[in-house]
């Protein structure tokens, strides 16, 4: 998988392709999907939700450019497969998820791989997880019809936040904090589930 759907499709960052291949995919998908596990494609794992292919959670996680010290937010824990990848690779992951029994599906999961640099919380991730903010990173993993204000807000100074944006049509918009704006990039198209949202 990280030679053939990664390194040949332009990921170059080193600490990206360890991650990828030290985390194991099959771990969280559902026992019936495993076969697919290694394949280029998102995959169902419940609740109307989707595990990202492999290429795009490496895509989205090279550009957000990721230090060891960094604190990174994720928006919609899911599989827990994401989670894991940033765990890997930064000193602290905060990850919102609004569906409670992913949140504790993925909880189980990455304690079963002895992660101890994760906190989850059960809520609406377009408010982000303030408390713990200003984040260096935020990656958004369904997509919200316009980019939340809160979760600029929660961005660092020179943060960056990776999140694909639209409805019928999406694409991928990288954001970064200046010291007087945001500064907003469009990117690839891409295919997500909507982000739901507390009513």
């Amino acid at each position: 998988m990280v030679e053939t759907q990664l390194r040949a499709r332009d990921i170059r960052d080193l600490r990206v392709l360890e991650a990828m291949r030290v985390v194991a995919r099959h771990l969280f998908i559902p026992e019936d999907m495993r076969r697919h596990a290694y394949n280029d494609e998102p995959l169902p794992i419940g609740e109307g939700q989707t595990i990202s292919q492999p290429y795009i959670v490496a895509y989205m996680t090279q550009i957000l450019e990721l230090q060891p010290h960094h604190n990174v937010l994720e928006v919609g824990t899911g599989s827990g497969y994401q989670t894991a990848i940033l765990a890997e690779m930064v000193e602290s992951v905060c990850s919102v998820e609004i569906l409670p029994d992913l949140t504790n599906r993925a909880r189980k999961v990455l304690a079963g791989l002895e992660y101890g640099n994760i906190r989850f919380r059960t809520g609406d991730g377009a408010m982000g997880w303030d408390e713990f903010a200003p984040y260096d990173g935020i990656i958004v993993t369904a997509a919200p019809g316009t980019i939340p204000e809160t979760l600029q807000e929660q961005l660092r100074e020179g943060g960056r936040m990776i999140l694909p944006v639209g409805v019928t049509f999406q694409d991928l918009v990288l954001v970064t904090r200046g010291r007087r704006k945001f500064n907003r990039k469009t990117l690839i198209p891409v295919r997500f589930v909507p982000l739901i949202r507390s009513s």
